[in-house]
């Protein structure tokens, strides 16, 4: 059915989609802690929509275009993971909160004056979040100034200081690491632990928000965290197989690309390079190793070694060669890192049984 796709295409099977997101949000059910996926993977509303009506309480971005978007298409709860710091992106998700329900994040005292002002401006309030370093050293406050800078937004009357949270990834003791389970449990102590310390200066946090696909189970497993906001998980990736979260038969996203030259018996030029796969998870990097730039479905010892901005050079081992892989020939290869990838195409196909329909990514690529 895919032999007459142009290529290169990111194809999403369906069914194993279908099953990403269910068991996600049982899992999330199961220890009675919300769930609000990061649209940043599919970046479709359709699909944010579907994690909705499987029981996620709102999804989450991080742009005030990646929100317009999604309201615009039906989603009605979203939260801006990002610190918003010019007039003219928090004019916008003002006028955005008149009509979903929105959070937004807050990382900074200037930029909790900039909402306050802007808001009192429009005679209006904010939900906030204050988003806390955990160790990933991005945005947020620092973990021994939260409370201070906590206690000043909680007095800014046109904000309404009601959580905390962070992104932290696979790091334990601030460092990368493949142990998930402890990594994510370090997590949620951390924010219940600082949570606790706000609501005895008197701040009212009711929302702890926390965990990324890799820790996500095990943050959600800490009592006193009440949200995670996963992302990878509704297609997963050879990332997040090489972490154990998933086995890459749960991988529902893969890139479909032909071989254009066949330079040598070790070698293979296919359709697609770095304006087709994501290059911010690179091989051999600690703590994931992962070799090459994606795994090839169904030929073991080929290796995404190399690419340009429109040629991938894949390597050939002694299995890969007894293949024979000729011009023309078609490879799906499942990327390293699945978000950064669908942000470079501008649809996606998606296979359900036999049949094939072509989504636009509305939310791709979006610079505010």
């Amino acid at each position: 059915m895919t032999e007459t796709l142009e290529t290169p295409c990111i194809i999403i099977d369906t069914e194993r989609m279908d099953r990403n997101i269910q068991v996600m949000a049982d899992m999330v059910n199961k220890h009675h802690v919300k769930l609000r996926p990061h649209a940043k993977t599919h970046k479709l509303p359709s699909i944010a929509l579907q994690q909705m009506e499987a029981g996620a309480v709102g999804i989450t971005v991080a742009k005030v275009s990646e929100a317009e978007v999604m309201a615009a298409n039906g989603v009605s709860n979203i939260f801006i993971a990002y610190p918003l710091v010019t007039v003219s992106k928090i004019e916008r998700a003002i006028r955005l909160s008149e009509q979903i329900e929105l959070i937004v994040g807050v990382d900074s005292l200037a930029g909790a004056q900039l909402l306050e002002q802007t808001a009192s401006r429009l005679g209006h309030s904010l939900q906030v979040r204050l988003e806390i370093d955990t160790g990933l050293r991005r945005t947020g406050v620092l973990y021994e100034q939260a409370s201070a800078l906590a206690f000043e937004i909680a007095r800014m009357p046109h904000l309404r200081l009601t959580g905390i949270y962070t992104f932290r990834g696979s790091l334990l003791a601030g460092k990368p690491t493949l142990d998930v389970a402890a990594a994510g449990q370090e997590e949620g102590k951390l924010m219940v632990q600082l949570a606790e310390r706000l609501r005895a200066q008197g701040i009212a946090i009711t929302d702890v928000s926390v965990g990324s696909t890799p820790t996500a189970a095990y943050a959600a497993a800490v009592e006193g965290v009440t949200e995670v906001r996963p992302g990878t998980y509704v297609f997963h990736d050879r990332m997040q197989a090489r972490l154990g979260v998933c086995d890459l038969d749960d991988c529902a996203a893969s890139v479909l690309v032909t071989v254009v030259s066949r330079p040598s018996a070790d070698l293979a030029i296919i359709d697609g390079g770095s304006k087709t796969f994501a290059t911010d998870v690179q091989p051999g990097t600690d703590p994931l190793q992962l070799r090459g730039f994606g795994h090839i479905v169904n030929l073991e010892d080929a290796l995404l070694i190399r690419m340009t901005e429109e040629h991938g050079m894949v390597e050939l081992g002694p299995l890969a060669q007894a293949a024979n892989l000729q011009i023309g020939d078609k490879l799906r290869i499942i990327p390293n890192h699945i978000c950064s990838t669908v942000n470079l195409h501008n649809q996606v196909i998606l296979q359900r049984s036999d049949k094939l329909e072509r989504l636009p990514v509305l939310a791709r690529g979006m610079l505010e």
